[in-house]
């Protein structure tokens, strides 16, 4: 494949795919994962500039295997955004504690694994933007968050130390907070509101911030970004 051709990976894949299809519109070719393989077989038929790569993020074996198969398939990814999320409610004395280690694996070591791999390859090439999706439990406790919370702010925080390495080294590092509730098929359930209610915020204005974020001019970058409704209280 040409290296002309950017090369957008994408993690958490969901079934609307607006990261995914934001960078196929933008001429990228875009490395989908998800855990999903059915979910990303019907993307990768209906979006021609992407590729479906099945994989657990928190396995190491397997991002070694799909990462050299990106590589070989679709070139050194430019752009890698960790969009895949692990989560749970209930406060300290109810959840079990195994479940604040296995959203730690997925929110801040699966972001360590990604960026050894991806980052060595940006910064030879002088260019490249690691993103990462985030949330106010990035930057507060609430009660019943206490599984989900902690493993968002050490993400932020590891992301902030990556950005400080790589971005004097042409790399380009953002934590986009997403303040707000996704409208998705089980959230408008959870909420019983429609779909396009101005207390979501939309897939595709996020994707659309993402995109912003990675093609910021190089003297004028941001590492946090916060996006949410125009109805939403903060």
């Amino acid at each position: 494949m040409s290296e002309k051709i950017p090369v957008a990976l994408v993690t958490g894949v969901g079934p609307g795919a607006a990261i995914s299809r934001r960078f196929a519109l933008g001429e990228y070719r875009v490395a989908m994962l998800a855990r999903t393989s059915e979910r990303l077989e019907a993307l990768q038929r209906e979006l021609p500039h992407a590729k479906r790569y099945p994989c657990d993020v928190t396995d190491e074996t397997q991002l070694d295997s799909v990462i050299e198969a990106v590589r070989r398939d679709l070139g050194a990814p430019k752009v890698l955004v960790h969009n895949a999320v692990g989560g749970s409610l209930g406060n300290f004395m109810e959840i079990d504690p195994k479940v604040l280690n296995s959203n730690f694996q997925v929110n801040t070591m699966a972001l360590l694994y990604l960026a050894r791999r991806l980052a060595p390859a940006m910064v030879e090439a002088g260019e490249g933007a690691i993103v990462v999706t985030g949330n106010t439990s990035a930057l507060r406790g609430k009660s019943r968050f206490a599984g989900f919370a902690p493993t968002k702010a050490a993400q932020r925080i590891l992301a902030e130390s990556i950005a400080r390495e790589l971005g004097p080294k042409g790399v380009h590092v953002a934590y986009v907070v997403i303040d707000a509730v996704v409208d998705l098929e089980w959230t408008r359930t959870m909420t019983s509101k429609p779909a396009g209610d101005p207390f979501f915020i939309q897939p595709s204005a996020i994707a659309e911030e993402i995109w912003h974020v990675v093609h910021q001019d190089r003297f004028a970058r941001a590492f946090n970004a916060e996006v949410r409704p125009f109805q939403e209280t903060w």
